[in-house]
């Protein structure tokens, strides 16, 4: 009987003292992972007679800014479009403006294009390009970057049917930026009108399209290059075009080293990296939930799978996999190490690259992707 009042009072004090502690702590909730966010990058080229610079600075330096796209976290899925305005008679679309691709992930089609471009004289209509972009590119619907990067060496003002004051305000309203480079000195009395262009939402930029890109040959460039032709052996292409597919990334790899060794070995560092996405690619389905192999018509793969049973497949994916991680992370080693030495050699000889294509759109797209919720390195 006497045991039952002390019994009592521990009862007490321990219900007091979870009441002042107050609700028990639960254990914080397993994050979910960050949702994919889109970039859609759009690149419109004036190929007028005098912009052969400018497309062989976009030729050089396309792997360098997917690099730098690729390094935005959370990865984004990223897509390029390609148009082109200002060469007489070559436009599909009015104005001489060509859809050279829709917003694409397949960046080896965006390279093949940018090979493939010639020049010509003729009026620069910024504004029917900016219309184009705008209404018949199929634009990303989910959260994430927008950007448009016009660039070009005459007045912007010589559309009289599109203004290109209105097609800015229109992609503004949208969320979309529309950035300027203006091909020519800062102070040109046509740098004028690309300023007010980028006035609304974007930024203005101006390059010297004709000796404005540095290109930084390093020691690492040519196994960089050598083991970009290497992991091109751990593709599986399917579907009805994969032969072209395959071609098509055996000719951007030589396509890259005609433009010079850095743009072979900045190829490369894409290859290991999130944004050559390389659709129709059976090993990067892997990943995919749910995927099963064997449930791919034996029409739609290459000959030495198509007797394979399901898991026989699944495996042989499984190895080409991990044959092309093992590649990847070379490729990640030595572009460090590139990347440093390039740093290194341009601090030394006092390179200055702030007038290059690629520098004036790396540095916009990384301020437009904090913007829009990206964390940068």
């Amino acid at each position: 009987m006497l045991m039952r009042p002390v019994l009592l009072a521990f009862l007490f004090l321990g219900l007091a003292g979870g009441l002042l502690a107050g609700p028990a702590q639960a254990h914080d909730p397993v994050k979910p992972p960050a949702l994919p966010k889109s970039v859609d990058l759009v690149i419109c080229l004036d190929t007028s007679g005098s912009m052969t610079g400018l497309i062989n600075a976009a030729r050089q330096k396309l792997w360098s800014i997917v690099n730098e796209l690729a390094t935005l976290k959370p990865e984004p899925k990223l897509r390029v479009g390609l148009l082109t305005f200002g060469s007489p008679g070559a436009g599909v679309k009015p104005g001489d403006v060509v859809i050279q691709t829709e917003l694409t992930t397949d960046l080896d089609l965006v390279s093949e294009k940018l090979f493939a471009l010639g020049t010509n004289g003729g009026t620069e209509l910024v504004g029917r390009v900016l219309h184009y972009a705008l209404t018949d590119l199929s634009w990303s619907k989910d959260a994430g970057l927008k950007t448009i990067f016009v660039a070009g060496n005459e007045s912007a003002d010589q559309d009289k049917e599109k203004s290109y004051t209105d097609m800015a305000k229109q992609a503004g309203a949208r969320g979309i930026y529309v950035n300027a480079i203006y091909c020519g000195g800062a102070d040109d009395g046509d740098a004028a009108s690309w300023r007010t262009l980028a006035a609304g939402h974007g930024t203005f930029s101006n390059i010297d399209h004709n000796r404005g890109t540095v290109s930084v040959k390093t020691p690492f460039d040519k196994e960089l290059a050598a083991l970009s032709v290497k992991i091109n052996t751990t593709y599986v292409w399917y579907g009805r075009d994969r032969l072209v597919r395959a071609s098509r990334q055996k000719k951007q790899d030589g396509n890259a080293a005609a433009a010079g060794a850095p743009a072979a070995a900045q190829r490369a560092e894409a290859k290991a990296g999130s944004g050559y996405a390389a659709p129709g690619d059976l090993v990067r389905r892997l990943a995919e939930k749910d995927f099963d192999a064997g449930k791919v018509a034996d029409a739609e793969l290459p000959e030495n799978m198509r007797k394979m049973t399901g898991d026989e497949r699944q495996a042989y994916l499984a190895e080409k996999a991990k044959q092309r991680a093992a590649l990847q992370a070379k490729i990640q080693d030595l572009s460090k190490k590139r990347s440093a030495f390039v740093k290194k050699t341009m601090d030394e000889q006092q390179l200055d690259d702030s007038k290059s294509l690629d520098k004036v759109l790396r540095d916009a797209v990384k301020e437009q992707a904090k913007a829009e919720g990206f964390k940068t390195k």
